[in-house]
């Protein structure tokens, strides 16, 4: 506290600001409040000190005095914010205004933090190194794919789920689905799907769900996602499907085919499962893993493939098969394999199988998806 004489002088105090950056120059505006009028004009100098924010190349560093006239109580500082037209997606950026040299009056806050909120960003870039496949294969046509190379997400193809569906999609999720650009967002060539730490409800994490159900499903042919993907203790991304016939006859009688799964603790493993209904009416499920020899899945990216057929399906890692699955496996009654399946792409956060984050998982977490794409 900074006091210029002693007395009844009023009492000053600068209050956080907070803007969002826009792809132009704008203003953030400080208020500062006496805790009540003086016939006296009251003045304090101010400082502006780079924080994550530096000038000048987020904000427009200045120092100067503000007055205050008498019978009055409040004065403002402005601050220009500079424009970012790539709009890109960091952390939000922050510096400090310092109060100093008071005149008439007490500093009782002696500073505050100007936050450029720039973690809503639509730009991200990633390192695109990794294994890559072709676009095309011998004795396969490519029938259908998303690239990701818009601007944003196709809702003639895709859906956004929101909520967290029964008791967390029936694994006691902790996150909240959203559908805002926040969770789920195109850029750079890459659908990108962002887990945060946020309260939504009430639930403390946010992330994204998407199908293509009712608007995209296959049967049999050769399936290429590649991925890169979020790793940490309560993680949990996925790629996978779901059959068409999901409204009718519930999960699991219509089947759902993994292609990828990955728990967050194990960051160099992923599952590929299938899951359907028994004879007796309960799930079953079969399913295997592959490890990296070195590395972990967040680092590069990684093509995770299905070749799937008439009553059997193979799974991919980078062209390394390391599950193969037919109907003699599963039973020709119980299998519904060889019906219409939908996508689903997710990052969950908790669950019965990753658990909880705790103090070592970071947010936000995501995961990229360079492209899927169907031969037949």
């Amino acid at each position: 506290m900074f006091s210029c004489r002693k007395g009844n002088d009023p009492g000053l105090i600068i209050q956080d600001v907070s803007l969002v950056r826009n792809n132009t120059e704008s203003t953030m505006r400080f208020h500062l409040t006496l805790n009540k009028p003086t016939t006296n004009t009251v003045s304090v100098d101010y400082a502006l000190t780079d924080g994550t924010a530096i000038s000048p190349r987020d904000f427009v560093s200045a120092t100067g005095t503000v007055s205050i006239p008498e019978n009055q109580t409040v004065a403002t500082i402005d601050v220009l914010i500079k424009g970012d037209p790539l709009n890109v997606r960091q952390p939000n950026l922050q510096f400090i205004v310092n109060l100093s040299k008071p005149k008439f009056c007490t500093i009782t806050t002696s500073s505050a933090t100007g936050t450029i909120i720039t973690e809503d960003g639509t730009y991200l870039s990633t390192d695109t190194t990794g294994y890559t496949t072709p676009l095309t294969y011998p004795g396969y046509s490519l029938v259908w794919s998303d690239e990701f190379s818009g601007n944003s997400l196709d809702l003639n193809i895709w859906n956004q789920e929101t909520g967290n569906g029964s008791g967390g999609w029936g694994n006691n999720e902790l996150e909240s689905y959203s559908n805002s650009l926040k969770n789920t967002f195109v850029s750079n060539g890459n659908l990108i799907i962002e887990a945060r730490k946020e309260t939504i409800g009430a639930f403390n994490y946010s992330s994204g769900r998407m199908t293509t159900q009712d608007k995209k499903s296959f049967k049999f042919g050769r399936i290429d996602i590649r991925a890169k993907l979020p790793v940490g203790k309560g993680m949990w991304p996925a790629l996978w499907m779901l059959g068409t016939n999901i409204s009718s006859v519930g999960w699991p009688a219509c089947g759902e085919i993994d292609n990828m799964e990955l728990i967050g603790t194990s960051p160099s493993t992923v599952y590929g499962t299938l899951h359907w209904s028994n004879g007796g009416g309960s799930h079953a499920s079969k399913g295997a893993d592959y490890s990296l020899s070195s590395g972990d899945f967040s680092k590069q990216f990684h093509v995770f493939s299905l070749v799937w057929a008439d009553n059997n399906i193979q799974w991919y890692v980078d062209d390394q098969k390391y599950l193969d699955v037919s109907i003699s496996n599963v039973g020709a009654i119980d299998y519904p394999f060889n019906l219409n399946q939908f996508f689903v792409f997710n990052v969950a956060v908790g669950g019965n199988w990753p658990g909880s984050p705790d103090y070592t998982t970071e947010f936000p977490q995501r995961m990229f998806v360079d492209y899927i794409r169907v031969f037949q």
